[in-house]
């Protein structure tokens, strides 16, 4: 829901390559995001993260533990 704040506890990954494109996009376990908006269908989903805007996939948002 858009303005929820949670804290990410940990980055799931069954291949590496999308692990890695998160953690160097600064999703990290520790940072705080913020839900700025949520596509009506759902998909995407723009988070801030570490001061800027971030427009994920549902199927990335996944891979994301938070708290």
């Amino acid at each position: 829901m858009p303005g929820e704040k949670s804290i990410i506890t940990k980055v799931l990954g069954d291949k590496g390559a999308v692990k890695r494109r998160l953690m160097d996009m600064g999703v990290t376990r520790g940072a705080e995001v913020l839900v700025r908006k949520v596509a009506p269908l759902g998909d995407p989903i723009e988070v801030n993260i570490r001061g800027y805007e971030l427009t994920l996939r549902k199927s990335e948002a996944e891979n994301i533990i938070v708290a």
